[in-house]
């Protein structure tokens, strides 16, 4: 009877195109509740998961209003997700679904009771039921700044007239966006390696404590330490904090060998290896020089496509491209001529000014870089360096 009565409710408020109502039945005793999930496996789930929770025992309703969730089928899917154009949409299903799913992801779930007045719990239904209807479901994901941990926050404030108050000193210390990122993934993985690639120095800047709540910990954090004004008189936000599931602990890291520190250092190895075989033989791996200038300007176009052709706002000034400069891209074939013209001395040693810049940006804190990349980049500077006195030596 119950999930018949959730099935009735759900498709007559939201798969009925001509319904006009948008009122969730609620009781007096109904509870809504905000629930915190842990960190999944994956990349896309290391940062936890924010929902509402609205149980109604009388109505033998018990719903989840998901804002994280997306369709597959969107046409251009792929494309739309590089552009920063995929829209994510609230959901609205059922909560043994819901946890059972977790569950079976071994992720621990949180679950906070919110102390509401009945007409409080009606404000805040009411407006979760209106933002549902397939004409405002959806909004333009944005990972530091909308998405499913920001909306729980947005939400309480807008429905309940801006009454909830979110202390400023709730957190022992800020972070920037950055650490903040890094800090659910570990430096030496490739999902870390690749998000330190990918984002720019605006995540470089320190998050405030309103800021924090793009991460799902901390929306629980300032939840349980929030007030909210009724009726003329400040009380705690929430009433009562329950541990749904606790998780069991996994070591999820890999294998050392196959960390990215292991793997660039190898690579940086086998180039610091060639160039001192070029010095000793008095010659030049052209073909070594050709594969740099290619790999990294690739990665330059990719990431200078990332800041102006995207509407991703954390991968904006992106100094990675100090290192990675797209224009090499163009001089490929170039440096592996056996005799290139002398303007390639000239720009190997603008490359070199390029890299000073990156080390100046990393003392500065303008922009942070990922620490697997360091013996690469110690690999490159030596290689230039050789290159410029080798072709200096071959123009004479």
């Amino acid at each position: 009877m119950k999930y018949s009565l959730f099935v009735f409710f759900l498709s007559f408020f939201f798969l009925n195109p001509t319904a006009e109502a948008q009122t969730w039945p609620l009781s007096e005793e109904a509870e809504i509740t905000i629930l915190t999930i842990g960190p999944g496996p994956n990349l896309y789930d290391k940062f936890g998961h924010s929902a509402f929770r609205i149980k109604d025992a009388t109505h033998g309703t018990d719903a989840i209003f998901n804002y994280g969730t997306f369709d597959f089928r969107t046409p251009n899917f792929y494309t739309k997700f590089a552009q920063g154009k995929l829209l994510y949409s609230l959901s609205v299903g059922h909560y043994e679904d819901f946890y059972q799913s977790y569950v079976l992801q071994n992720r621990w779930i949180k679950e906070q009771v919110l102390d509401l007045t009945y007409p409080e719990k009606r404000a805040l239904a009411d407006f979760l039921v209106h933002n549902a209807q397939p004409e405002n479901r959806d909004y333009l994901y944005d990972f530091c700044f909308d998405n499913c941990a920001t909306r729980i926050r947005d939400v309480l404030v807008s429905s309940l007239n801006e009454k909830v108050t979110y202390p400023t000193n709730f957190l022992k210390e800020t972070s920037t966006f950055r650490k903040l990122i890094q800090k659910n993934v570990h430096f030496n993985t490739w999902g870390s390696v690749g998000m330190d690639i990918a984002i720019g120095a605006v995540t470089d800047v320190e998050a405030t404590p309103w800021q924090h709540q793009f991460l799902p910990e901390y929306v629980f954090e300032a939840a349980a330490v929030a007030t909210l004004e009724t009726n003329g008189n400040s009380h705690p936000l929430v009433k009562d904090t329950r541990m749904l599931y606790e998780n069991a602990p996994t070591n999820e890291r890999g294998p050392f060998l196959l960390s990215p520190l292991f793997v660039f250092s190898i690579i940086a190895l086998l180039i610091l290896y060639l160039t001192f075989k070029d010095y000793r033989n008095k010659t030049r791996s052209r073909f070594l020089d050709s594969s740099i200038f290619f790999v990294t300007g690739l990665i330059g176009v990719i990431l200078l496509l990332l800041w102006f052709a995207t509407d991703h706002s954390a991968t904006r000034n992106n100094y990675n491209l100090l290192w990675a400069f797209p224009f090499s891209l163009l001089f490929t074939l170039t440096i592996g001529k056996k005799q290139p013209k002398r303007w390639v001395r000239r720009y190997l040693a603008f490359l070199l000014v390029l890299f000073a810049l990156l080390i100046l940006h990393s003392i500065t804190g303008v922009q942070k870089f990922a620490i697997a990349f360091i013996p690469l980049f110690l690999a490159l500077i030596v290689r230039y360096v050789y290159v410029i006195s080798f072709l200096k030596k071959q123009e004479v």
